[in-house]
């Protein structure tokens, strides 16, 4: 029994440690973001799904629901 709550609090701290992190980007990606945003704010919608899509390569509708789920309105 206390090794599953050990287990369980385990679990719960690296979710918890995971959330808070910040997204690490490559210098690449920060450069691209640099030439497009003199001051980025990855919690505006539209600034987010930008970069998303054309830093990272990403597609406009996974570019878009990445960012909500990140906080972005």
């Amino acid at each position: 029994m206390q090794l599953r709550s050990l287990c369980i609090l385990a679990a719960f701290a690296l979710n918890l440690a995971s959330c808070s992190q910040e997204v690490e980007r490559t210098d690449e990606e920060r450069a691209c973001i640099a030439q497009r945003y003199k001051s980025y704010d990855a919690k505006q919608l539209s600034q987010c799904v930008d970069v998303c899509a054309t830093c990272m390569k990403g597609s406009a509708v996974i570019c878009n629901t990445s960012c909500k789920l990140n906080g972005a309105r």
